[in-house]
């Protein structure tokens, strides 16, 4: 991920790590969003299974994702027990590799339905490893300022709480659940928010508040949407294009609906978190995909209509940014791997048309479940 100081176009710091690679976009006036899904039947991870700041983080995704809740709804959760975690916070928490502040990880837990015996064992957790690790804490951003602090907030410390909510969304049957991560059911989910439409997408069977998803040219089936660079070398940091589904290190792709058959496209990556792709509008990346680690659900720029086009067998989708009205198709309709996926005008080519199918969460199994059509 970049900072705020390399958030202009062409100004990218190379990541030797990752050859050919680099840390994804920054939007400057962007606020952030999020989606996720819970299942009735999945188990919660265990904080006490971290054993590092990375691990941490990663567990608090879990924990998000099973939540169901997005960046928004934890937002309006937390505001409505009184306290304040700003969709911006959420994303730059877990967005990173240090170890979140204590006061967000109290928060962020609650907003997600856990109980306060719950709540302290992910705060106990935190202050083990800060002790053990002795590294630098998250930064208190400008966002943090809108997140009250005690006055006696330690590391370690279990602080007396006014009372909370029932654990409710997860259910009290998943209390001290193990950790392992199963396949996620494809059917509707009764806790999902009411603000969503119960059939998202039309042709597609995703949960209502979102699904993990490949999408594929409809010409190369075997390729899927994901990140690569610009080959003409003109803009230099990660962009959507055409790979193989097997090249290893390549982010999850999950939709998060936020309107009727329009969604977000976010990449959970291995190494930068996640990002939001956005259409680009100027420069030299102008109609090119990038994903930018500042999500906002009212940036039109990172919305895309998906529709389903030819008979219900096909399982053929258009995606259009919402922004411009376009659709999606491979630069030049060319079919080589790495060709970049670009916005232009709507033409009925078949470059145009996209394949979706629904797949586990991360960390289940490595090959998709089969199309996603109705």
């Amino acid at each position: 991920m970049r900072t705020p100081a390399q958030q202009s176009e062409g100004q990218h710091e190379a990541d030797s790590d990752v050859p050919n690679y680099q840390p994804w976009g920054h939007a400057e006036t962007m606020d952030h969003g999020g989606g996720g899904f819970v299942s009735s039947q999945q188990e919660l991870p265990q904080p006490a299974q971290a054993r590092s700041p990375a691990e941490f983080i990663e567990a608090l995704r879990t924990l998000r994702i099973r939540s169901g809740l997005s960046y928004r709804h934890l937002e309006a959760k937390a505001a409505a027990h009184g306290d304040s975690l700003p969709t911006s916070t959420t994303a730059s928490a877990l967005g990173r590799s240090t170890l979140p502040r204590e006061r967000f990880v109290e928060v962020f837990t609650r907003a997600c339905g856990l109980t306060d015996e719950e709540t302290d064992e992910w705060l106990e957790v935190r202050g083990r490893i800060a002790t053990h690790w002795a590294v630098p804490v998250e930064q208190k951003t400008h966002d943090d300022r809108d997140i009250p602090v005690p006055i006696t907030d330690t590391s370690v410390a279990v602080r007396a709480r006014r009372s909370r909510y029932a654990a409710g969304l997860l259910g009290a049957a998943l209390l001290g659940a193990a950790s392992a991560l199963g396949v996620i059911s494809q059917s509707q989910d009764a806790s999902a928010p009411a603000d969503l439409p119960a059939t998202p997408v039309n042709g597609l069977r995703m949960l209502a508040v979102g699904s993990w998803v490949r999408i594929h040219p409809a010409r190369t089936p075997e390729r899927c949407l994901t990140e690569g660079r610009d080959r003409t070398g003109r803009y230099p940091t990660a962009v959507a294009v055409q790979r193989s589904c097997t090249a290893a290190g390549l982010p999850e792709v999950y939709l998060e609906p936020v309107g009727k058959d329009t969604v977000q496209i976010q990449w959970h990556h291995p190494k930068y978190g996640i990002g939001c792709l956005t259409v680009l509008s100027k420069g030299s990346a102008r109609n090119l995909l990038e994903p930018r680690d500042d999500c906002a659900d009212s940036n039109r720029a990172q919305q895309f209509r998906v529709d389903h086009v030819g008979s219900r067998a096909s399982a053929r989708f258009l995606i259009r940014p919402v922004s411009t009205g376009q659709c999606l198709s491979l630069r030049d309709q060319d079919t080589e791997e790495g060709t970049e996926v670009v916005q232009g005008r709507c033409s009925g080519a078949s470059d145009q048309d996209f394949l979706i199918d629904l797949v586990p969460p991360p960390r289940t199994a490595a090959a998709p479940s089969g199309s996603g059509a109705n």
